[in-house]
């Protein structure tokens, strides 16, 4: 339950419809309690500041009526800049990062300010009356007004300057970098620790390779957004059984397909099956949040949009394989393996199924390296940022694999680089690196292969 309430707050916190909302709503009960306080108490400011408060009725509504009339046509002007921008981006990058920008809080805070200004003029506009209908005119609250027109003003000039930098090739990839590292943090937060490695994967199909399994059905179609941990670790101990999770966030199910398989059970009722369905968030995208791979994905499909040849922009690359070697590097300390999971008592109770090192280094380099044909700056670029990772890990295995990614990226550019003064620079690069990596390398290489 606590895991749907948090997958529904961040869709409501990535709509544009709830910050405005709540602003609206805060506009209405600040002209109701300014209304209340000019009714009810005598403050004498109009005899105090007759200048700064003596408007009459008439000079009252007609300033309240500018003001709404002119923060409505700018909330329709901020609402289309908005789409605008975000058509921008869907072409330019990829529509994997529009949530980023609905999500973000300015964009939502603006737009919600001219439409809570526009409500609030509207409030105090009803209460108004001139001499012939019992004068009436809250003059605090008609000053409270113009101040926030002024406010408006500034929040529109903030929001152009924020707008256009926010639409940059370089914060948008920052943005989904920062989401990026803040999963991981949260994800994988405990360290490999020294020579550790990560085969408790095949130990544990190795020793449950005669298991009879009893599959829990999918009850819907879509991408697994989040998984609660906790309640599944529970269910798995009430029952008593071995739970093994078929699909890991991110990956795509189909209704009717295994979900979950049960260990020693007959047949699953469903109830079960319903309470067990109940720990998957099922929806219709990937979300960062759970999912640190999505968010290696999104600069991944930045980086590839560049190099299209309708784009054709190499510098956008570059910034995103110089961030996807930020987020391997937090990565390349870190426990990344959640094989399986344990009760109070110590007793194996889920055989979760999550990312890898491997898979998360092919996922951010493969399709890069793929799609930059001949493209020295990006195949120099990649083959430099190995290293750092190297440095940063002690595991054979990790470095074992970034030595394969060196060798990879060689390949692509003895196939690719035409050019002889190119082929001079990069060689020279490679040799660079795979000196840098040799230390301590070549045992860890020979025991893979002979292993093979």
């Amino acid at each position: 339950m606590i895991t749907k309430l948090h997958h529904g707050w961040q869709e409501i916190r990535s709509s544009f419809w709830f910050v405005p909302a709540l602003i609206v709503l805060d506009a209405v009960v600040l002209a109701t309690l300014l209304i209340t306080v000019d009714a009810t108490v005598d403050l004498h400011v109009v005899e105090w500041w007759p200048l700064l408060f003596g408007a009459g009725a008439a000079g009252a509504r007609g300033l309240l009526t500018a003001v709404a009339s002119s923060m409505i046509t700018v909330a329709g002007v901020v609402f289309s800049i908005t789409i605008v921008a975000l058509s921008l981006t869907s072409s330019q990058y990829t529509s994997r990062v529009l949530r980023n920008f609905m999500r973000d809080r300015i964009n939502q805070i603006v737009l919600g300010m001219f439409v809570g200004i526009f409500a609030y003029c509207l409030v105090v506009l009803r209460v108004i009356r001139g001499g012939d209908e019992g004068a009436f005119v809250p003059s605090l609250a008609v000053l409270v007004g113009l101040i926030l027109a002024f406010v408006g003003i500034g929040y529109l000039i903030f929001f152009i300057h924020y707008i256009s930098k926010s639409i940059q090739a370089s914060s948008i990839i920052a943005t989904a970098a920062r989401e990026t590292l803040a999963a991981v943090d949260h994800w994988f937060s405990q360290e490999l620790g020294e020579g550790a490695e990560e085969d408790a994967d095949e130990y544990l199909m190795r020793t449950f390779a005669g298991q009879a399994w009893s599959a829990v059905p999918a009850r819907k179609t879509g991408y697994i957004e989040s998984i609660d941990a906790d309640a599944l670790l529970h269910l798995a101990r009430k029952y008593q059984t071995i739970v093994r999770m078929e699909h890991g966030i991110g990956e795509f199910v189909v209704e009717g397909t295994p979900l979950i398989s049960v260990a020693k059970w007959g047949n699953l009722d469903d109830a079960t099956a319903n309470e067990l369905n109940g720990v998957y968030v099922i929806g219709r995208q990937r979300v960062v949040e759970q999912d640190a791979a999505f968010g290696i994905r999104q600069l991944v499909d930045i980086a590839m949009k560049a190099l299209s040849p309708g784009i054709n922009d190499t510098t956008t690359a570059v910034i995103c394989v110089d961030y996807l070697p930020a987020i391997l590097a937090r990565l390349a300390t870190r426990r990344i393996t959640t094989s399986h999971w344990m009760d109070d008592q110590g007793e194996l109770r889920v055989m979760a199924r999550g990312p890898s090192f491997e898979g998360l280094l092919n996922a951010a380099f493969a399709q890069i390296r793929q799609n930059a044909r001949g493209n020295v700056a990006i195949l120099s670029r990649m083959l430099g940022a190995l290293p750092t990772i190297a440095g940063l890990t002690t595991s054979p295995s990790r470095r074992w694999l970034l030595r394969q990614k060196v060798e990879e990226i060689a390949e692509a550019a003895e196939r690719t680089i035409e050019s002889p003064h190119d082929r001079v620079r990069f060689e020279r690069r490679l040799a660079w690196v795979r000196e840098a990596l040799e230390t301590g390398l070549v045992s860890a290489t020979h025991e893979k292969l002979t292993t093979a």
